[in-house]
């Protein structure tokens, strides 16, 4: 379900820069007893993003935290553009946004607390995630059904990819009997 507003703002769209922590996370940072992080992911996102870039549009990561898992996690989805340990946001933005050769304006920023808001307010497409500080809700353009580490950035993903009429051909290719199964199942291998 695409409103026309939807698919004018998303026809713009070539860039999503994504904070981890409370987005591509729950925002839960958990140490075990020998002092190691631990993050979870959720699966619905890496496939959107792949389907994303597989598109031929950009996917980056912003994020003030330095963590090997987020390094981890980038490259199986391949994802090359990741900047971490950036405290000015805006910055790390600005140089990502230039090195694809876009415009501000051509990219969602998708944030949950107070240090996204300096990206949030100077991009094309400013989105929260449902349980995103309410200061940033307020900022955002689209504030998403879907919380944080839970499938926000596939709801986006989905959102602006229906609204420009590319995401219905990845659902028909799954759906192909030719479509990659696990062995045993009835489930399509994401």
């Amino acid at each position: 379900m695409s409103s026309s507003a939807d698919a004018q703002i998303a026809t713009s769209i070539r860039g999503i820069l994504s904070d981890v922590d409370g987005v591509l996370s729950d925002g839960l940072i958990t140490y075990d007893a020998a002092g190691n992080e631990t993050k979870s992911f959720h699966a619905r996102d890496g496939l959107g993003i792949k389907l994303w870039m597989q598109e031929g549009l950009h996917f980056g990561i912003i994020t003030a935290r330095q963590s090997e898992i987020v390094s981890r996690r980038a490259q199986e989805l391949g994802i090359s553009d990741v900047d971490q340990g950036q405290r000015d946001k805006w910055a790390a933005a600005k140089s990502r946004i230039q090195s694809w050769g876009l415009r501000p304006q051509e990219v969602a920023y998708i944030g949950d607390d107070l240090p996204d808001l300096v990206v949030m307010r100077r991009i094309g497409l400013a989105v929260a995630p449902a349980d995103a500080a309410a200061d940033v809700c307020a900022a955002a353009d689209w504030v998403l059904q879907t919380p944080g580490g839970r499938g926000a950035v596939r709801e986006l993903i989905e959102r602006l990819m229906r609204s420009c009429q590319v995401w219905e051909p990845h659902v028909r290719a799954f759906n192909s009997p030719s479509s990659p199964r696990l062995p045993g199942t009835d489930e399509t291998r994401c």
